[in-house]
């Protein structure tokens, strides 16, 4: 009985152009192709919705950071002005953290904003692999200078043949298109 062949195929096409490759994105996507991924020296504006990317969930990411970082701070300045060592600034009353509230809102907002942007940022790296000491998945190095790889997955695409869809990106302008065996 002879082994069944399990190995995807995956298909590199590089662009130069950024509008060319978003083209071409919108040309295969009417065809049926599903594409995996595209990789860029920076952002593509309206690759995402083309290739069907969700919409990220950064931002609830971020807002909880911020509270953390806002509940860090005020339960900091409390323990630190009015329970641990209260000292009378300016008149100021240290038996209460409310009546000392409006001179403690510029730390509050600053330590917000550290903990959610320092916490989005980690969030990030952590969900896309690319902390420091994980390993890279970029599939062309020049994609970190100025082409675009898009790649695409004979498994997502049943029905489809990796020549029909090299034909189809030669058509839409590719430039250089690579196959790769994947286990």
């Amino acid at each position: 009985m002879a082994a069944q062949n399990n190995m995807t195929k995956v298909i590199h096409a590089m662009f130069d152009d950024d509008h060319r490759l978003l083209d071409a994105a919108g040309d295969l996507v009417a065809k049926g192709v599903k594409i995996r991924d595209v990789y860029s020296p920076f952002p593509i504006h309206g690759l995402d919705p083309v290739i069907g990317v969700k919409r990220t969930r950064i931002a609830i990411v971020s807002f909880m950071f911020g509270l953390t970082g806002l509940s860090l701070a005020l339960l900091g300045m409390w323990y630190f002005m009015i329970g641990d060592w209260p000292m009378n600034i300016g008149g100021k009353p240290s038996f209460s953290l409310l009546e000392n509230l409006p001179s403690f809102i510029p730390v509050s907002f600053e330590f917000t904003v550290l903990c959610a942007a320092h916490g989005m940022a980690i969030t990030y790296m952590i969900r896309n692999k690319t902390l420091p000491g994980m390993p890279a998945v970029n599939p062309d190095p020049r994609t970190t200078d100025d082409k675009f790889v898009m790649e695409i997955a004979d498994v997502e695409n049943p029905g489809m043949s990796t020549a029909e869809i090299g034909e189809m990106l030669k058509s839409a302008g590719a430039i250089e298109i690579n196959e790769k065996q994947l286990a």
